[in-house]
């Protein structure tokens, strides 16, 4: 191997690798705060307002913080080239814990939403978009579900690419925030809702973007593109063959 070819490879390596180490970098933001939450619960940590719910009922929080870590981590894997050709079978493993770690990251979330009672600075237009996007999550798991069973690959990675990109919703609605209360202060409970709604949209704009970029460079739409239909002529009565 050339040097030259070498100097491709290396490059060729670290672009493929560019995007799930930022997802990884992106998921921490909630993986600490979740593992600074657990600690909480498990220690002797003092009961406060702000965190009375979780001690009441902390089944669900403790299954949201370990499936959203799982899901998150280990999701950000599949966007790595490198780890899918020829190595279909660490994907479908990868698959078959991300589904259910996924589902119940989402549920638990959206339970969590329903029944514990709302922290300072949250309102009821918060509580709606939570409600949406969780749902979102859910659906776009079992879409993508019902597409693999298809054998329906495109449509099934374009399902489980939305469902993720909801799922690292407080990663970027941590930066969101925290970057308009560098330039405009504090948040009131309208603003906040405004700022993690956009977060979700900002995510899922990413998403549909990925997701139209991988079809225009797939084998498959590579294919049909290069397909030219060519007009029916004819030689001594005889129709060409193209």
């Amino acid at each position: 191997m050339t040097e030259k070819t070498a100097t491709s490879f290396r490059g060729r390596y670290r672009a493929q690798w560019a995007a799930p180490v930022a997802l990884i970098v992106l998921s921490l933001i909630p993986v600490i705060a979740g593992a600074a939450r657990l600690s909480e619960l498990t220690g002797s940590a003092t009961v406060t307002p702000q965190n009375a719910r979780f001690f009441g009922s902390p089944i669900p929080v403790v299954t949201h913080i370990i499936t959203v870590t799982v899901y998150s981590l280990l999701g950000a894997l599949q966007f790595a080239p490198s780890l899918r050709p020829g190595k279909r079978s660490w994907h479908r493993r990868a698959g078959r814990i991300l589904v259910p770690a996924g589902l119940l990251a989402a549920l638990s979330g959206l339970w969590m939403s329903m029944f514990y009672t709302l922290p300072e600075g949250d309102g009821p237009a918060l509580l709606v978009l939570r409600l949406i996007f969780g749902s979102a999550m859910v659906a776009s798991i079992i879409l993508g579900l019902f597409a693999i069973r298809r054998r329906d690959y495109a449509t099934h990675g374009a399902w489980m690419t939305r469902a993720y990109a909801i799922a690292l919703g407080a990663g970027t609605q941590a930066l969101v925030i925290l970057s308009w209360m560098l330039v405009a202060g504090p948040t009131d409970e309208t603003m906040r809702a405004v700022l993690m709604g956009a977060s979700w949209v900002i995510n899922l704009g990413v998403a549909e973007y990925t997701i139209r970029r991988r079809a225009r460079t797939s084998p498959q739409a590579s294919r049909r593109a290069s397909r030219v239909v060519r007009p029916e002529t004819t030689t001594a009565g005889h129709p060409s063959v193209p």
